[in-house]
Protein backbone atom coordinates (compact mmCIF):
# COMPACT_ATOMS: atom_id res chain seq x y z
CA UNK A 1 0.00 0.00 0.00
CA UNK A 2 1.16 3.52 -0.76
CA UNK A 3 1.91 5.72 2.17
CA UNK A 4 -0.88 8.22 2.75
CA UNK A 5 0.26 11.66 1.58
CA UNK A 6 -0.21 14.64 3.84
CA UNK A 7 -2.38 17.43 2.44
CA UNK A 8 -0.72 20.49 0.97
CA UNK A 9 -1.10 23.47 3.27
CA UNK A 10 -1.38 27.19 2.49
CA UNK A 11 2.38 27.49 2.01
CA UNK A 12 2.58 24.77 -0.67
CA UNK A 13 4.59 22.23 1.37
CA UNK A 14 3.73 18.60 1.99
CA UNK A 15 3.52 18.88 5.75
CA UNK A 16 1.87 21.25 8.21
CA UNK A 17 3.98 24.32 8.81
CA UNK A 18 5.22 25.06 12.29
CA UNK A 19 4.64 28.45 13.96
CA UNK A 20 8.31 29.20 13.42
CA UNK A 21 8.03 28.56 9.67
CA UNK A 22 4.83 30.64 9.47
CA UNK A 23 6.54 33.55 11.20
CA UNK A 24 9.54 33.27 8.89
CA UNK A 25 7.24 33.22 5.84
CA UNK A 26 5.41 36.37 7.02
CA UNK A 27 8.74 38.10 7.69
CA UNK A 28 9.93 37.18 4.18
CA UNK A 29 6.72 38.51 2.63
CA UNK A 30 7.00 41.77 4.60
CA UNK A 31 10.66 42.19 3.63
CA UNK A 32 9.93 41.57 -0.07
CA UNK A 33 6.99 43.97 0.05
CA UNK A 34 9.10 46.68 1.69
CA UNK A 35 11.88 46.13 -0.85
CA UNK A 36 9.42 46.34 -3.73
CA UNK A 37 7.95 49.60 -2.40
CA UNK A 38 11.46 51.00 -1.99
CA UNK A 39 12.39 50.11 -5.59
CA UNK A 40 9.17 51.58 -7.01
CA UNK A 41 8.98 54.56 -4.65
CA UNK A 42 9.74 57.20 -7.28
CA UNK A 43 7.11 55.70 -9.61
CA UNK A 44 4.29 55.08 -7.12
CA UNK A 45 2.66 58.40 -7.96
CA UNK A 46 2.59 57.57 -11.68
CA UNK A 47 1.30 54.04 -11.00
CA UNK A 48 -1.44 55.40 -8.75
CA UNK A 49 -2.50 57.82 -11.49
CA UNK A 50 -2.62 54.95 -13.97
CA UNK A 51 -4.82 52.95 -11.59
CA UNK A 52 -7.20 55.88 -11.05
CA UNK A 53 -7.48 56.55 -14.78
CA UNK A 54 -8.05 52.87 -15.53
CA UNK A 55 -10.82 52.63 -12.93
CA UNK A 56 -12.45 55.85 -14.15
CA UNK A 57 -12.36 54.88 -17.84
CA UNK A 58 -12.97 51.15 -17.49
CA UNK A 59 -16.75 51.21 -18.14
CA UNK A 60 -16.24 53.07 -21.42
CA UNK A 61 -13.29 50.90 -22.38
CA UNK A 62 -15.18 47.72 -21.63
CA UNK A 63 -18.15 48.79 -23.77
CA UNK A 64 -15.92 49.65 -26.73
CA UNK A 65 -13.91 46.47 -26.35
CA UNK A 66 -17.02 44.29 -26.29
CA UNK A 67 -18.47 45.96 -29.40
CA UNK A 68 -15.22 45.88 -31.36
CA UNK A 69 -14.98 43.34 -34.17
CA UNK A 70 -12.94 40.19 -33.72
CA UNK A 71 -10.26 41.55 -36.06
CA UNK A 72 -9.56 44.35 -33.60
CA UNK A 73 -7.61 42.88 -30.72
CA UNK A 74 -7.56 44.00 -27.14
CA UNK A 75 -4.15 45.55 -27.73
CA UNK A 76 -5.60 47.90 -30.35
CA UNK A 77 -8.46 49.11 -28.14
CA UNK A 78 -6.14 49.47 -25.14
CA UNK A 79 -3.63 51.39 -27.25
CA UNK A 80 -6.40 53.64 -28.60
CA UNK A 81 -7.70 54.52 -25.14
CA UNK A 82 -4.17 55.10 -23.82
CA UNK A 83 -3.42 57.40 -26.76
CA UNK A 84 -6.65 59.32 -26.16
CA UNK A 85 -5.69 59.85 -22.51
CA UNK A 86 -2.25 61.07 -23.55
CA UNK A 87 -3.69 63.51 -26.09
CA UNK A 88 -6.32 64.75 -23.62
CA UNK A 89 -3.57 65.57 -21.11
CA UNK A 90 -0.91 66.86 -23.49
CA UNK A 91 -3.14 68.99 -25.72
CA UNK A 92 -4.06 71.59 -23.04
CA UNK A 93 -0.43 71.67 -21.84
CA UNK A 94 0.81 72.18 -25.40
CA UNK A 95 -1.77 74.94 -25.93
CA UNK A 96 -0.65 76.70 -22.77
CA UNK A 97 3.01 76.29 -23.74
CA UNK A 98 2.49 77.75 -27.23
CA UNK A 99 0.54 80.67 -25.84
CA UNK A 100 3.13 81.20 -23.11
CA UNK A 101 5.93 81.30 -25.71
CA UNK A 102 3.93 83.82 -27.75
CA UNK A 103 3.29 85.94 -24.69
CA UNK A 104 6.95 85.69 -23.68
CA UNK A 105 8.06 86.94 -27.10
CA UNK A 106 5.67 89.89 -26.79
CA UNK A 107 7.00 90.63 -23.31
CA UNK A 108 10.59 90.59 -24.60
CA UNK A 109 9.70 92.97 -27.44
CA UNK A 110 7.89 95.25 -25.01
CA UNK A 111 10.85 95.20 -22.62
CA UNK A 112 13.27 96.12 -25.40
CA UNK A 113 11.07 98.97 -26.61
CA UNK A 114 10.70 100.43 -23.12
CA UNK A 115 14.35 99.98 -22.12
CA UNK A 116 15.29 103.36 -23.56
CA UNK A 117 12.28 105.40 -22.46
CA UNK A 118 10.84 103.50 -19.50
CA UNK A 119 7.50 101.73 -19.15
CA UNK A 120 4.50 103.95 -18.36
CA UNK A 121 2.04 102.76 -15.74
CA UNK A 122 -0.83 100.87 -17.44
CA UNK A 123 -4.22 102.46 -16.94
CA UNK A 124 -5.78 99.39 -15.32
CA UNK A 125 -3.13 99.26 -12.57
CA UNK A 126 -4.22 102.57 -11.08
CA UNK A 127 -7.87 101.51 -11.29
CA UNK A 128 -7.34 98.37 -9.23
CA UNK A 129 -9.31 98.57 -5.97
CA UNK A 130 -7.54 98.98 -2.61
CA UNK A 131 -3.94 98.53 -3.80
CA UNK A 132 -3.99 100.29 -7.20
CA UNK A 133 -2.23 103.41 -5.93
CA UNK A 134 0.47 101.40 -4.15
CA UNK A 135 1.07 99.25 -7.24
CA UNK A 136 1.28 102.34 -9.48
CA UNK A 137 3.86 103.96 -7.17
CA UNK A 138 6.00 100.83 -7.17
CA UNK A 139 5.73 100.65 -10.96
CA UNK A 140 6.93 104.26 -11.35
CA UNK A 141 9.78 103.65 -8.93
CA UNK A 142 11.17 100.57 -10.67
CA UNK A 143 9.93 100.54 -14.29
CA UNK A 144 9.05 104.04 -15.44
CA UNK A 145 12.65 105.25 -15.96
CA UNK A 146 15.13 104.42 -18.72
CA UNK A 147 17.55 101.55 -18.14
CA UNK A 148 15.28 99.66 -15.75
CA UNK A 149 15.93 96.32 -17.45
CA UNK A 150 19.71 96.72 -17.15
CA UNK A 151 19.35 97.48 -13.45
CA UNK A 152 17.15 94.42 -12.98
CA UNK A 153 19.69 92.22 -14.76
CA UNK A 154 22.49 93.54 -12.54
CA UNK A 155 20.50 92.66 -9.42
CA UNK A 156 20.01 89.08 -10.55
CA UNK A 157 22.80 86.57 -10.05
CA UNK A 158 23.70 84.81 -13.32
CA UNK A 159 24.75 81.60 -11.57
CA UNK A 160 21.45 81.53 -9.67
CA UNK A 161 19.55 81.86 -12.95
CA UNK A 162 21.54 78.98 -14.45
CA UNK A 163 20.81 76.83 -11.41
CA UNK A 164 17.14 77.73 -11.64
CA UNK A 165 16.90 76.77 -15.31
CA UNK A 166 18.84 73.54 -14.67
CA UNK A 167 16.46 72.64 -11.86
CA UNK A 168 13.41 73.46 -13.99
CA UNK A 169 14.75 71.39 -16.91
CA UNK A 170 15.55 68.40 -14.71
CA UNK A 171 12.15 68.60 -13.04
CA UNK A 172 10.39 68.78 -16.41
CA UNK A 173 12.35 65.76 -17.70
CA UNK A 174 11.54 63.79 -14.55
CA UNK A 175 7.82 64.54 -14.90
CA UNK A 176 7.92 63.57 -18.57
CA UNK A 177 9.40 60.19 -17.62
CA UNK A 178 6.70 59.72 -14.96
CA UNK A 179 4.04 60.58 -17.53
CA UNK A 180 5.46 57.93 -19.87
CA UNK A 181 5.45 55.35 -17.06
CA UNK A 182 1.85 56.28 -16.25
CA UNK A 183 0.73 55.76 -19.87
CA UNK A 184 2.65 52.46 -20.12
CA UNK A 185 1.06 51.17 -16.91
CA UNK A 186 -2.34 52.39 -18.10
CA UNK A 187 -2.01 50.40 -21.33
CA UNK A 188 -1.28 47.17 -19.46
CA UNK A 189 -4.11 47.85 -17.00
CA UNK A 190 -6.50 48.21 -19.95
CA UNK A 191 -5.07 45.14 -21.62
CA UNK A 192 -5.14 42.84 -18.58
CA UNK A 193 -7.65 44.67 -16.38
CA UNK A 194 -10.31 41.93 -16.43
CA UNK A 195 -7.90 39.19 -15.36
CA UNK A 196 -6.26 41.45 -12.77
CA UNK A 197 -9.63 42.43 -11.31
CA UNK A 198 -10.65 38.79 -10.93
CA UNK A 199 -7.38 37.93 -9.19
CA UNK A 200 -7.75 40.89 -6.84
CA UNK A 201 -11.26 39.76 -5.93
CA UNK A 202 -10.03 36.21 -5.24
CA UNK A 203 -7.19 37.52 -3.07
CA UNK A 204 -9.57 39.82 -1.22
CA UNK A 205 -11.94 36.92 -0.53
CA UNK A 206 -9.10 34.84 0.91
CA UNK A 207 -7.65 37.63 3.03
CA UNK A 208 -10.68 39.64 4.15
CA UNK A 209 -13.77 37.72 3.12
CA UNK A 210 -16.86 39.42 1.69
CA UNK A 211 -16.24 42.62 3.62
CA UNK A 212 -13.00 43.24 1.77
CA UNK A 213 -14.73 42.86 -1.58
CA UNK A 214 -17.51 45.25 -0.55
CA UNK A 215 -15.00 47.87 0.52
CA UNK A 216 -13.06 47.48 -2.72
CA UNK A 217 -16.20 47.87 -4.81
CA UNK A 218 -17.21 50.92 -2.79
CA UNK A 219 -13.82 52.55 -3.38
CA UNK A 220 -14.12 51.88 -7.13
CA UNK A 221 -17.60 53.43 -7.14
CA UNK A 222 -16.18 56.40 -5.24
CA UNK A 223 -13.57 56.97 -7.94
CA UNK A 224 -16.28 56.87 -10.62
CA UNK A 225 -18.45 59.32 -8.70
CA UNK A 226 -15.52 61.62 -7.98
CA UNK A 227 -14.51 61.71 -11.65
CA UNK A 228 -18.07 62.60 -12.64
CA UNK A 229 -18.51 65.10 -9.81
CA UNK A 230 -15.13 66.80 -10.13
CA UNK A 231 -13.82 66.44 -13.67
CA UNK A 232 -17.05 66.55 -15.66
CA UNK A 233 -18.64 69.26 -13.52
CA UNK A 234 -15.40 71.28 -13.67
CA UNK A 235 -15.34 70.97 -17.45
CA UNK A 236 -18.92 72.24 -17.52
CA UNK A 237 -17.97 75.21 -15.34
CA UNK A 238 -15.01 75.99 -17.57
CA UNK A 239 -17.12 75.88 -20.75
CA UNK A 240 -19.83 78.13 -19.30
CA UNK A 241 -17.36 80.64 -17.90
CA UNK A 242 -15.28 80.51 -21.09
CA UNK A 243 -18.37 81.67 -22.99
CA UNK A 244 -18.90 84.44 -20.41
CA UNK A 245 -15.25 85.48 -20.73
CA UNK A 246 -15.57 85.62 -24.52
CA UNK A 247 -18.76 87.70 -24.45
CA UNK A 248 -17.43 90.17 -21.89
CA UNK A 249 -14.08 90.67 -23.62
CA UNK A 250 -11.68 88.97 -21.21
CA UNK A 251 -8.23 88.58 -22.85
CA UNK A 252 -7.50 84.97 -23.84
CA UNK A 253 -10.95 83.62 -22.94
CA UNK A 254 -10.05 80.03 -23.86
CA UNK A 255 -7.06 80.00 -21.51
CA UNK A 256 -9.09 81.62 -18.73
CA UNK A 257 -11.84 79.04 -19.31
CA UNK A 258 -9.27 76.24 -19.12
CA UNK A 259 -7.80 77.71 -15.93
CA UNK A 260 -11.30 77.92 -14.46
CA UNK A 261 -11.98 74.27 -15.32
CA UNK A 262 -8.72 73.13 -13.72
CA UNK A 263 -9.29 75.23 -10.60
CA UNK A 264 -12.93 74.10 -10.38
CA UNK A 265 -11.81 70.52 -9.70
CA UNK A 266 -11.12 71.75 -6.18
CA UNK A 267 -14.33 73.00 -4.53
CA UNK A 268 -14.56 76.81 -4.41
CA UNK A 269 -11.14 77.24 -6.09
CA UNK A 270 -12.65 78.44 -9.37
CA UNK A 271 -13.41 81.75 -7.64
CA UNK A 272 -9.71 82.70 -7.89
CA UNK A 273 -9.61 82.39 -11.69
CA UNK A 274 -12.96 84.16 -12.03
CA UNK A 275 -11.85 86.91 -9.63
CA UNK A 276 -8.65 87.49 -11.63
CA UNK A 277 -10.66 87.80 -14.86
CA UNK A 278 -13.02 90.27 -13.15
CA UNK A 279 -10.07 92.38 -11.94
CA UNK A 280 -8.60 92.52 -15.44
CA UNK A 281 -11.95 93.60 -16.86
CA UNK A 282 -12.32 96.19 -14.12
CA UNK A 283 -9.17 97.89 -15.36
CA UNK A 284 -9.78 97.41 -19.09
CA UNK A 285 -13.55 97.65 -19.63
CA UNK A 286 -15.04 99.11 -16.47
CA UNK A 287 -17.20 97.95 -13.60
CA UNK A 288 -20.11 96.70 -15.72
CA UNK A 289 -18.21 93.90 -17.49
CA UNK A 290 -16.36 92.99 -14.29
CA UNK A 291 -19.64 92.76 -12.38
CA UNK A 292 -21.10 90.53 -15.12
CA UNK A 293 -18.19 88.10 -14.82
CA UNK A 294 -18.28 88.14 -11.02
CA UNK A 295 -22.04 87.57 -10.77
CA UNK A 296 -22.03 84.87 -13.47
CA UNK A 297 -19.08 83.15 -11.82
CA UNK A 298 -20.72 83.24 -8.41
CA UNK A 299 -23.91 81.70 -9.82
CA UNK A 300 -22.06 78.94 -11.69
CA UNK A 301 -19.81 78.04 -8.75
CA UNK A 302 -22.71 78.17 -6.27
CA UNK A 303 -24.91 75.82 -8.33
CA UNK A 304 -22.06 73.42 -9.12
CA UNK A 305 -20.60 73.19 -5.60
CA UNK A 306 -23.86 73.22 -3.62
CA UNK A 307 -26.25 71.20 -5.79
CA UNK A 308 -24.58 69.25 -8.60
CA UNK A 309 -21.41 67.98 -6.92
CA UNK A 310 -22.93 66.85 -3.61
CA UNK A 311 -25.59 64.87 -5.46
CA UNK A 312 -23.19 63.24 -7.94
CA UNK A 313 -20.32 62.45 -5.57
CA UNK A 314 -22.41 61.80 -2.47
CA UNK A 315 -24.72 59.43 -4.34
CA UNK A 316 -21.80 57.33 -5.61
CA UNK A 317 -19.67 57.39 -2.46
CA UNK A 318 -22.64 57.20 -0.02
CA UNK A 319 -20.98 59.98 1.95
CA UNK A 320 -22.39 63.15 3.49
CA UNK A 321 -21.07 66.21 1.67
CA UNK A 322 -18.98 67.18 4.71
CA UNK A 323 -16.88 64.04 4.36
CA UNK A 324 -16.71 64.43 0.58
CA UNK A 325 -15.35 67.96 1.03
CA UNK A 326 -12.88 66.94 3.76
CA UNK A 327 -11.72 63.97 1.69
CA UNK A 328 -11.09 66.20 -1.34
CA UNK A 329 -9.31 68.97 0.56
CA UNK A 330 -7.29 66.59 2.71
CA UNK A 331 -6.41 64.46 -0.29
CA UNK A 332 -5.20 67.48 -2.25
CA UNK A 333 -3.07 68.63 0.67
CA UNK A 334 -1.50 65.18 1.07
CA UNK A 335 -1.27 63.88 -2.52
CA UNK A 336 -1.74 67.01 -4.68
CA UNK A 337 -4.03 66.50 -7.68
CA UNK A 338 -4.13 62.72 -7.20
CA UNK A 339 -5.71 63.31 -3.79
CA UNK A 340 -8.87 64.59 -5.50
CA UNK A 341 -9.71 60.95 -6.23
CA UNK A 342 -7.91 59.12 -3.42
CA UNK A 343 -9.35 61.26 -0.64
CA UNK A 344 -13.07 60.53 -1.23
CA UNK A 345 -12.31 56.85 -1.91
CA UNK A 346 -10.50 56.44 1.42
CA UNK A 347 -13.21 58.38 3.25
CA UNK A 348 -15.86 56.13 1.67
CA UNK A 349 -14.03 53.03 2.88
CA UNK A 350 -13.64 54.42 6.41
CA UNK A 351 -17.29 55.47 6.66
CA UNK A 352 -18.35 52.07 5.34
CA UNK A 353 -16.30 50.37 8.07
CA UNK A 354 -17.83 52.68 10.66
CA UNK A 355 -21.38 51.92 9.52
CA UNK A 356 -20.74 48.18 9.64
CA UNK A 357 -19.38 48.47 13.17
CA UNK A 358 -22.15 50.80 14.31
CA UNK A 359 -24.92 48.97 12.45
CA UNK A 360 -26.03 52.02 10.42
CA UNK A 361 -27.53 52.13 6.97
CA UNK A 362 -25.45 53.09 3.93
CA UNK A 363 -27.25 56.40 3.40
CA UNK A 364 -25.39 59.50 2.16
CA UNK A 365 -27.65 61.68 4.30
CA UNK A 366 -26.34 60.40 7.64
CA UNK A 367 -23.15 59.19 9.29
Amino acid sequence: MEAEREPINAFGVMRPSTPRESGAWLALCAALLALGVYILWNFLHALAWALVLAIALWPSYDRVQRRASSRIGRETVALLFTALVGVAILLPIATLAVDAVREFEEIIDYARSTEATGAPVPAFVEKLPYFGGWAADRWREHLSHAGWMRELAEQLNASSLRQLWTHVGANALHRLVLFGVCLLALFFLFRHGGNLSEKCRNASQKLFGERGERIGLQMVASVHGTVAGLVLVAMGEGMVMGLVFFLTGVPHPILFGLATAIAAMIPFAAAFAIGLAALILLGNSGAGAAATVAISGFAVVFVADHFVRPKVIGGATRLPFLWVLLGILGGVESFQLLGLFLGPAVMAALIMLWRELAGGEADARNF
